[in-house]
């Protein structure tokens, strides 16, 4: 980090707010996100960076949810908020005065992720400078309006977004506050430094500092894709037919099994329900029971695409390998591929279809049956 270990320096986390947009059961700095209080995360990104003491502005009558979303936690003050942004940092400010910390962070607790680069760079600028702020350029165009019509345009290029933290000599902050003539109505505390006089430095802020607002933000996180793989071995026998990737196949020998020994879409089944976590095509369709006597492995597949959409996800690509030296696959690739991709409800471009030997090794050397391997991702239907 940027600080010394002579550069004190402590934290503000301003958590005094309602947060009625949320659409939480409580206010949004104490609801669940990824795990923990909102606020909770804010305070640990603190205490990692180095800050202590941190004093955290909380509602009246909060103590309670305030001391449960932020048991453990080292160095923690809470302090009851005012009636505005401005007033509950000023609060909190002021209880930091028997640490006599030189330098100071004020931070949101409705932003959860702070990379600890931009403290860095905040106090890296305090080096120099009395007051800093991270920022980000606008990238939209921006449009004034009057009355719901466009009056012009905006010149985003002399424009920036601020975030927090915001960082601070404690003594000029403080000072700052207590100067402040007129209602206590200042969106953040740069507009604070600025109104005193103080020479505000920007420096580079992040994405990831995002401010949680609105129920939406509180979503959980859409699933990972998944990854699954699937193995299938079938006999070759006299008086069978030979049913491969949902083609019939012109060959003396067929594949032995109790539907149509379709191996490829066997492996691709299992493929589909491992992903899905699913369990496995003899769970699905076993073997013992007569209706899938003689069944076309197509409505196997059919099953395990439904399985993994109301699981929340859809097949985003097939890879599957035949394994035999008998026949040759080359001719057929094509429509096996397109017969697949029919099946799965996929373009024929996510679907991979290719063969091999075993140098007539084993039994697939020896032309005694058939073995497939596949792999399958799954795409959670929220990432579409």
């Amino acid at each position: 980090m940027a600080n010394s270990p002579h550069d004190r320096f402590a934290a503000v986390i301003v958590a005094a707010g309602q947060g009625l947009r949320a659409g939480q059961p409580v206010p949004k700095q104490f609801a669940m996100w990824r795990g923990k209080p909102l606020v909770r995360h804010a305070a640990e990104a603190m205490i990692a960076a180095g800050a202590t003491p941190v004093a955290v502005a909380i509602p009246q009558g909060a103590e309670d949810l305030a001391q449960r979303a932020l048991a453990g936690l080292p160095g923690i003050r809470l302090v009851t908020g005012g009636a505005t942004r401005q007033a509950s940092v000023c609060a909190a400010l002021e209880a930091l005065a028997d640490a006599g910390p030189r330098l100071v962070l004020i931070h949101d607790a409705a932003r959860p992720c702070c990379p600890a680069a931009v403290i860095d760079r905040l106090l890296g600028a305090l080096e120099s400078g009395l007051a800093a702020i991270p920022v980000l350029p606008v990238v939209d165009s921006l449009a004034r309006a009057e009355r719901g019509i466009m009056a012009g345009r905006a010149e985003r290029e002399a424009l920036r977004r601020v975030q927090t933290p915001q960082a601070f000599r404690y003594a000029e902050i403080l000072a700052a506050h207590r100067a402040w003539s007129g209602e206590a109505m200042a969106g953040d505390d740069a507009q604070v430094a600025h109104a005193a006089g103080l020479p505000v430095a920007l420096v580079e802020g992040d994405e990831r500092l995002r401010k949680l607002t609105f129920a939406g933000d509180f979503m959980e996180s859409p699933p990972a894709p998944r990854i699954g793989t699937g193995f299938d071995v079938h006999r070759l026998a006299e008086g069978e037919e030979l049913w491969l990737c949902g083609l019939r196949i012109d060959h003396p020998r067929g594949l032995s099994g109790h539907s149509d020994a379709d191996v490829g879409l066997h492996a691709v089944v299992d493929a589909i329900l491992g992903a899905a976590a699913a369990g496995d095509i003899g769970q699905h369709f076993p073997p013992s029971d007569p209706q899938w006597r003689g069944a076309p492995s197509s409505r196997f597949v059919e099953h395990a695409v439904e399985l993994a959409r109301a699981a929340g996800f859809t097949v985003g690509n097939v890879d599957l390998t035949l394994i035999c030296e008998a026949p040759r696959i080359g001719a057929y690739r094509d429509a096996m591929r397109a017969r697949l991709a029919e099946l799965l409800g996929v373009g024929i471009e996510a679907v991979s279809v290719k063969a091999t030997t075993t140098e007539r090794l084993g039994f697939t050397g020896r032309g005694e049956g058939i073995a497939a391997q596949a792999a399958a991702t799954l795409i959670p239907l929220e990432r579409i």
